[in-house]
């Protein structure tokens, strides 16, 4: 029997209550093994302002999923270095885990940005995309038009968008929150709040 994997990329920076909450209704939703938490080295569709060395990104997310064995941690974008395509590291894990059926988390507002994502047709071949519904970002608005990607692809991604916890927490904010002195408590965790006072981050 195959393993069914999560993967859920970002900059995690830093990762947040919103991250952990998205990852644990994927993960009962689509009764998933377990959620790969994915760091990137760059990511390829905006700027990474403020971005926070990766040794520390991978030392909160670590802290963050600690004592939790649904979910674990993979260095392999930021091992790999420079921009961090997801088609690059979708093949990467199907070599290492060739019997898994992989399912890659996002929310419903990155759908309407996956046409731009690199070889695209060729990805959504080879992973199952499940999507977090979000404010403004509904089922009523997957039509192949908006998405600008052709059929079947958008009735196959509208079976895959869920409804779980929506939780207005931002990376943005944490950095700005920590930059002022104010406390993270009930945004992030607390090993990771520990965490980033210990190291001065985002000051």
């Amino acid at each position: 029997m195959s393993d069914r994997l999560g993967i859920l990329g970002g900059t995690f920076n830093p990762v947040h209550l919103g991250h952990l909450m998205m990852a644990q209704d994927a993960l009962e939703r689509f009764r998933l093994d377990r959620v790969i938490f994915m760091p990137c080295a760059r990511p390829p569709h905006k700027a990474a302002r403020d971005l926070a060395p990766d040794a520390d990104r991978l030392a909160m997310l670590r802290r963050a999923v600690r004592g939790d064995p649904r979910f674990t941690v993979s260095d392999l974008e930021i091992r790999r270095g420079g921009i961090s395509y997801t088609i690059d590291t979708i093949k990467a894990l199907q070599r290492n885990h060739p019997r898994a059926r992989l399912h890659f988390i996002i929310g419903s507002d990155s759908l309407f940005e996956l046409h731009a994502w690199r070889e695209v047709g060729e990805l959504l071949r080879r992973c199952v995309f499940i999507a977090l519904e979000r404010p403004g970002y509904s089922l009523a608005r997957m039509t192949a038009r908006r998405l600008r990607l052709p059929e079947p692809w958008p009735r196959r991604l509208a079976r895959t968008v869920f409804r779980g916890h929506v939780m207005e927490i931002s990376s943005t904010e944490i950095r700005a929150r920590a930059a002022a002195g104010l406390s993270l408590r009930y945004l992030v965790a607390p090993a990771v709040a520990g965490y980033i006072r210990s190291k001065k981050l985002y000051r």
